[in-house]
């Protein structure tokens, strides 16, 4: 079937070993771009990445077509990054890879709408990718959490670690009993301990907008010590520099401007609709396909993560080419899920990357090297 317009799938080109480069090819990590000449841009070479080429295009919007978990360049941190929301489905895995496409350019604000587990944000940070970060979500206790890490780290961890040690090795019944209570009174310490030991860590709601997800009867959640260090360290990340906002993602980043980034990881329109839905709140397509809009039209650039395929079967149609962005494709690996049902499936993500993004290549080779941006 061909690709839908405005799409961009990944190619795979052989080549055999010493022939000439491509032009535009991605270099993995860790090799240094060729030289510019003065006045010119630096454009990095080809590289044999397991016996394939990576060939970036988009027609000067100067992004991949496709970014893989191999050969990629992205940024890699100097440690650790601490993630004290567990979360499935979280990009933390494929962090380094979308920000990988905004390196180099000057980024005053972050924002991350769908905050969730903040996982784009924290690597951001860890990279210093931009002088500001904004976290928002509707899910009114779990920006209390971010509240609570932000400002009260210790306070949120002892809390934390009063309703962990509350529980005993089979005893489902206290799992039960903090739910109803975080659904009566939506503690952030107990939506904390729910995530942390519920189903793979796959949150669940009611149509009611209630938790309603089950205890993993195979472990007890994150322990105590292990949370703080999480919430300490990414108190330290975070301080001084993040604000947590509440309420609509349109509302939310309000205040975006041409010098900012919105990354966006909302309910995807493939998955989003059974009645035990993994989102606390849907977001209809129409609405989303509007908020693009505005932001094109006030010139505030944009990442959308939004649907993708396992295996054969795919989730949601592409998004049309009027939204004027590069779709690129992201392996985030073997879906567990599948794994779990016995079949061996591997999860691709959509990227939509808006006009701008990609542009600017680095003034000087680096270590890590981008794409070329193209000959604008």
């Amino acid at each position: 079937m061909p690709d839908p317009p405005g799409s961009h799938r990944a190619i795979g080109l052989k080549r055999t070993r010493g022939s000439p480069a491509a032009p535009g090819v991605l270099r993995s990590a860790g090799v240094r771009s060729r030289a510019a000449s003065p006045g010119q841009r630096s454009s990095p070479a080809s590289a044999d990445t397991g016996g394939h080429l990576w060939v970036g295009c988009c027609s000067g919007v100067g992004v991949p077509r496709h970014v893989g978990s191999q050969g990629c360049p992205v940024i890699t941190p100097s440690a650790r990054i601490p993630h004290p929301i567990p979360y499935q489905g979280s990009k933390r895995g494929l962090a380094r890879e979308i920000l990988g496409l905004v390196e180099g350019q000057p980024i005053r604000t972050l924002y991350e709408p769908f905050a969730g587990s903040a996982a784009l944000t924290l690597a951001a940070i860890r990279a210093g990718l931009a002088a500001r970060y904004v976290l928002a979500d509707s899910l009114v206790p779990l920006v209390a959490v971010w509240n609570g890490i932000l400002e009260h780290p210790e306070g949120l961890a002892s809390a934390y670690g009063l309703v962990w040690r509350g529980q005993l090795p089979g005893d489902d019944g206290y799992f039960a009993f903090v739910r109803d209570r975080f659904n009566d009174r939506h503690e952030p310490a107990d939506l904390l301990y729910l995530l942390a030991r519920c189903v793979k860590n796959s949150p669940r709601w009611n149509r009611e907008g209630r938790f309603n997800q089950s205890a993993d009867r195979r472990r007890l959640g994150v322990a105590p010590d292990t949370m703080r260090r999480a919430i300490v360290g990414a108190h330290h990340l975070l301080r001084g520099r993040t604000e947590a906002r509440t309420g609509d993602f349109v509302e939310t980043i309000r205040d975006a401007g041409p010098e900012d980034l919105v990354y966006m990881d909302p309910p995807y329109e493939g998955t989003s609709s059974t009645r035990d839905s993994r989102y606390h709140q849907g977001l209809g397509r129409e609405r989303l396909l509007a908020a693009l809009a505005d932001l094109n039209r006030r010139g505030v650039p944009w990442l959308l993560s939004y649907d993708g395929r396992c295996g054969d079967k795919t989730y949601g149609a592409p998004l049309p080419k009027e939204i004027h962005a590069a779709h690129i494709e992201l392996r985030a690996g073997r879906s567990s899920q599948a794994t779990l049902n016995g079949i061996d499936a591997v999860t691709v993500e959509s990227l939509y990357v808006s006009r701008g993004i990609g542009r600017t290549a680095p003034p000087e080779p680096r270590q890590v090297t981008l794409w070329d941006a193209g000959s604008a």
